[in-house]
C-alpha cells in the first residue's frame, strides 16, 4: 500500500543535503510556493497541550511541539526526539530516564531544557484540567530535572511508558511562557516541532511553516502548510468538489468514502485500517438509569452493528466486537461472543432479573461535529426495540460543551470516539475502561485493573494479548460501553501533491511534514 514517488524522494534527499528547506528551493517553473491546504472536520479545543486530550489537538500539537520521543512512520517503536535517548535505568520499569539533546531551540529563541521538559510534565499533573491528558499518566509519580536529564519516577511497572511520552501528552513547552498553573491563553505557540504557527483563527484555519530551528527525529520539514477546519463533512465533501484544499483528512461524508477508490485517476486515494473507535458509553453512576449492569447488558442485546455500518456508512466503517480493535494485539470478538444477535428476549430477561420498569427511560448525548444525526436516529430505534427502552436525544453542536456535559455526568448515554494516541493496545484499556478513565462514566473494576496491569508487565508486547482478552471479556459482561464500530483511515489528496500516503498511520502522529508539492 505504502509506495513513493522516487523522483520526489531524490529532489528531497538533494535538497536536504544543501541544508535548506524544499519549500524555498523549487523554481517558479517547477513545483508551487504557496501552503498546501489540508481539510479537516477535527476540532482543535486548545492549543496549550496541557489542556486538551482530543484527535485535533493532538494532531496540531505533533507539528507545532516536540515530545521527547516519537514514532517513525509505519513504526510502533517510539524513537528519541527533543531526548538523544530514553531507557528505563532499573530492573522493575519504574524508573525512566532520558538524556536531552543539547542544540534545541524553541520558537520565541529559547533553549529547550531538561527542566522545560521536566516542568510541562508536572504542569499536565498538577493542572488536573479535565480536558487535559493528565490520565494517561496515571502510574507517573513525579519528575525530575537535574543537568541534561529527565527521570521520571513511576507507581508501578509499566513497559509502555516510552510510548505514552511519545504522544501530545508529552508536548514540552517553555517554562516562562506557559502559567505553572492555569492554561496559557491566545492564538499562539512557542514550541520547538518541526513547524511555526503562523496565524491561528479557531475554528477555521491555522497556517504553519517549516521551522528553520527543528532538530529531531524529522528528517525533512515539508512545505508550508495551511489547515482548513470545517463543522461538517459535507462542508468538507464541498471544499475537496471545488479544488478549495489540497488534501482531506477526517471525516468525508459515508456516501463519498464509499465511492471511493484507490485506482480513482482524479486524486491520490490512500485507505488503511484505522484506529478509530466509536462507543456506546454508559454513565454507570449509582443514582444513573444504567446502573444496574444487568439494564447495560439488556442494551448490548438490542444493538445491530451491522446495521449501523451499512445503512449508516455505507461499508466505510466495520462492526466492532471489542473495545481493541483490529491490527492491536489483544482483539477479541468478546461482545460478539456474549451478544451474537439482536435478542428481545434476552434484554427481557435481563430487565426482568433487575427488577426495573420497562421502558427504562434515559437519555442519549451526543455531540453533532463527530457524529451524523443518522447514527444517533437509528441506534436510537434499534434500543427502543420491543418497547424496553425510551431514548431521549440530546443533540450538542459545540464540542467542548458535549465533552463537559459527559464528564459531569449530565448524560445517561453518550458517543464517543477514540482514536489512537500511540499503536499499542494499552491505550484502549486503561484509558477507556482503567479506574479514572477519561471517558468520565463511574467505571471502576478491580479485576479489569489487575487485567490492565498486568499487561504492563510486559515489553515483549506479544504476551500481553491472554490478559488483554481476559479484560474484554470483563468489559462485555459488566458493559460500561457498547462497542460499535472500527473506521478505516482515509487521506485524500490531489495528483500533484506527494506525501499523501504518509499523513497518517495510526500511531497519533499526523506527519503534514511529509506533504510536499510534485
Amino acid at each position: 500500500m505504502r509506495s513513493i514517488r522516487m523522483r520526489i524522494l531524490a529532489i528531497c534527499v538533494v535538497l536536504a543535503c544543501a541544508g535548506i528547506g524544499a519549500w524555498q528551493l523549487l523554481p517558479d517553473s517547477g513545483g508551487k510556493k504557496t501552503p498546501l491546504v489540508v481539510g479537516t472536520t477535527d476540532v482543535v479545543s486548545s492549543l496549550d497541550p496541557a489542556e486538551a486530550y482530543d484527535a485535533g489537538s493532538w494532531a496540531l500539537y505533533s507539528t507545532l511541539y516536540q515530545s521527547l520521543m516519537t514514532f517513525n512512520v509505519g513504526s510502533s517503536t517510539p524513537v528519541p526526539d527533543a531526548a538523544s535517548n530514553c531507557k528505563f535505568t532499573d530492573d522493575a520499569l519504574r524508573t525512566f530516564t532520558c538524556t536531552m539533546r543539547d542544540d534545541l531551540t524553541f520558537s520565541n529563541g529559547h533553549k529547550v531544557t531538561a527542566e522545560d521538559a521536566a516542568f510541562s510534565f508536572n504542569r499536565v499533573l498538577h493542572m488536573k484540567d479535565g480536558n487535559g491528558p493528565a490520565t494517561l499518566y496515571p502510574l507517573l509519580k513525579s519528575v525530575v530535572a537535574s543537568g541534561d536529564k529527565v527521570t521520571f519516577h513511576l507507581k508501578s511497572r509499566d513497559a509502555t511508558f516510552a510510548s505514552k511520552i511519545a504522544t501530545g501528552g508529552g508536548a514540552i513547552v517553555d517554562h516562562t511562557e506557559y502559567p505553572e498553573h492555569k492554561g496559557r491563553k491566545g492564538n499562539s505557540v512557542v514550541g520547538s516541532g518541526p513547524y511555526v504557527l503562523k496565524s491561528y483563527k479557531a475554528g477555521v484555519s491555522a497556517t504553519l511553516e517549516p521551522n528553520p530551528k527543528y532538530k529531531g527525529a524529522v528528517k525533512k520539514t515539508g512545505v508550508p502548510v495551511e489547515i482548513r477546519y470545517f463543522k461538517q463533512p459535507d462542508e468538507l465533501a464541498a471544499a475537496w468538489k471545488h479544488k478549495d484544499i489540497d488534501v482531506a483528512h477526517r471525516d468525508l461524508p459515508p456516501g463519498m468514502l464509499a465511492q471511493l477508490s484507490p485506482s480513482d485517476p482524479d486524486a491520490q486515494v490512500t485507505e488503511s485500517t484505522g484506529s478509530e473507535i466509536r462507543n456506546l458509553v454508559f454513565n454507570v453512576r449509582k443514582t444513573a438509569p444504567l446502573a444496574d449492569m444487568r439494564v447495560r447488558q439488556a442494551a448490548a442485546s438490542l444493538v445491530d452493528r451491522a446495521q449501523l455500518a451499512e445503512q449508516v456508512y455505507k461499508g466505510s466503517v466495520e462492526p466492532l466486537y471489542s473495545e481493541i480493535p483490529q491490527g492491536f494485539t489483544g482483539h477479541s470478538t468478546a461482545f460478539f461472543d456474549a451478544y451474537p444477535k439482536v435478542d428481545v428476549s434476552a434484554a427481557k430477561q435481563s430487565l426482568l432479573e433487575a427488577g426495573v420498569q420497562t421502558p427504562v427511560s434515559f437519555t442519549y448525548g451526543y455531540s453533532s461535529t463527530s457524529v451524523t444525526d443518522a447514527e444517533a436516529q437509528l441506534l436510537k430505534k434499534q434500543l427502543e426495540t420491543g418497547g424496553l427502552f425510551k431514548v431521549k436525544l440530546v443533540r450538542e453542536t459545540v464540542w467542548q460543551k458535549f465533552q463537559d456535559g459527559y464528564k459531569k455526568g449530565k448524560y445517561d448515554a453518550y458517543a464517543v470516539g477514540w482514536i489512537a494516541d500511540y499503536p499499542d493496545a494499552d491505550n484502549y484499556s486503561q484509558t477507556l475502561v482503567g479506574t479514572g478513565n477519561t471517558l468520565y462514566n463511574g467505571y471502576s473494576s478491580k479485576q479489569v485493573d489487575k487485567l490492565i496491569g498486568q499487561t504492563q508487565q510486559f515489553t515483549d508486547r506479544g504476551r500481553t494479548a491472554d490478559d488483554f482478552k481476559a479484560m474484554q471479556d470483563a468489559i462485555a459482561h459488566d458493559v460500561p460501553m457498547i462497542p460499535l464500530w472500527q473506521r478505516k483511515d482515509y487521506v485524500l489528496a490531489n495528483n500533484d501533491v506527494s506525501g499523501g500516503q504518509y499523513l497518517s498511520d495510526g500511531s497519533g502522529v499526523w506527519r503534514v511534514w511529509e506533504l510536499g508539492w510534485l
